[in-house]
């Protein structure tokens, strides 16, 4: 009697790619949740739009390279992407922004690598990006955290371009919190009259600390279900409060404090979600560690000194770039290694 019994190794597999992105994807719920709560339904038209773009242009991009298009599609690496790239959207952008920003993120920064496994950057932050450089204006369209406008009128902004008749866009969209600090501390303001802003909660942006807030709910389960390590968010959480901490104390009107950059804007979502990538960052244990802190310096330094109010996706490609040599010599020693010293 034959046996029908597969190769060697026989123990189960309990992490492949579709169940990490599955993980990753569901651990996103939390925050995407959030974020349709404060900012209205244009977080989930994001969603959806730059969902199918992204399992469009994988699946064109696969048979155009002559690769299995169904067994690629269903891992969820694609519609990671689209997530994370629609997430960092203004809800109200037009509907081509989600299009053309993931339509780059798989086919220039994913597939024309490799696919999976080969690109050397983040395709999402690569697509963001470019819309960021390209379009900063149509990245602008937030609208006040708890005063989104309703189904229709998001609608009609994001598939028109235009608000209702007779209402004004400044009436619908404001400045993120992030953004407002950036501007009013150029002209002078300091921060102890603008945290007297309705803008602003208790900690962070109003809103923000929220939203923040979950997406550290949905990190902290990917660390307890092993799907991500500890080292990558907590060197770049460490890096971006102990920088905004230092100067804060050096001068507490003119530098926020370290609980607001950790609770505005991306943070705990380019901690938990962005920059633990497993293909583009670090993999040694002390390369996710400088790997981390760089992404949070670096992070802090645009937010301060730059001409963006949010510098996660620059700093996750600029520490991309430099991963390979973080790794290269922050390999752990080989066991057994002799090192040619007497013993």
């Amino acid at each position: 009697m034959e046996f029908k019994t597969w190769s060697s190794p026989h123990l189960p597999v309990e992490s492949s790619v579709n169940v990490v992105m599955r993980h990753v994807l569901l651990a996103l719920l939390p925050g995407a949740a959030c974020m349709t709560w404060l900012f209205g339904w244009g977080v989930v038209i994001n969603l959806l739009i730059a969902g199918a773009t992204a399992l469009a242009a994988e699946a064109f991009m696969l048979i155009l390279r002559g690769r299995p298009v169904t067994a690629t599609l269903l891992d969820g690496s694609a519609l990671l992407t689209g997530a994370l790239l629609a997430l960092a959207l203004a809800p109200l952008a037009p509907w081509w922004i989600a299009v053309v920003g993931t339509a780059f993120a798989i086919v220039v920064a994913k597939q024309l690598y490799g696919g999976l496994g080969y690109n050397p950057f983040n395709p999402a932050m690569a697509g963001y990006v470019v819309l960021l450089v390209s379009f900063p204006l149509e990245l602008t369209l937030w609208p006040a955290a708890g005063s989104a406008p309703e189904l229709a009128t998001t609608l009609a902004m994001i598939f028109t371009g235009a608000p209702p008749a007779g209402v004004a866009i400044d009436a619908i969209t404001m400045a993120t919190p992030m953004d407002t600090v950036r501007m009013q501390l150029g002209l002078g303001a300091t921060l102890t009259d603008l945290g007297k802003e309705p803008l602003f909660g208790i900690i962070a942006g109003f809103g923000w600390e929220w939203v923040n807030l979950a997406y550290l709910a949905g990190g902290l389960w990917l660390l307890q279900t092993k799907v991500i390590q500890w080292q990558i968010p907590a060197a770049m959480l460490a890096g971006l409060g102990g920088m905004a901490g230092i100067f804060h104390l050096v001068n507490p009107d003119l530098y926020a404090t370290p609980l607001f950059h950790l609770f505005s804007g991306a943070a705990m979502l380019g901690a938990f979600f962005i920059a633990t990538d497993p293909v583009s960052a670090c993999t040694t244990p002390l390369g996710r560690i400088w790997f981390g802190l760089g992404i949070g310096v670096i992070t802090w330094i645009i937010r301060t000194w730059g001409g963006y109010p949010e510098g996660i996706a620059f700093a996750v490609l600029l520490m991309n770039l430099a991963a390979p040599t973080i790794d290269h010599y922050t390999r752990p020693r080989v066991f057994g290694h002799h090192d040619g010293t007497p013993r």
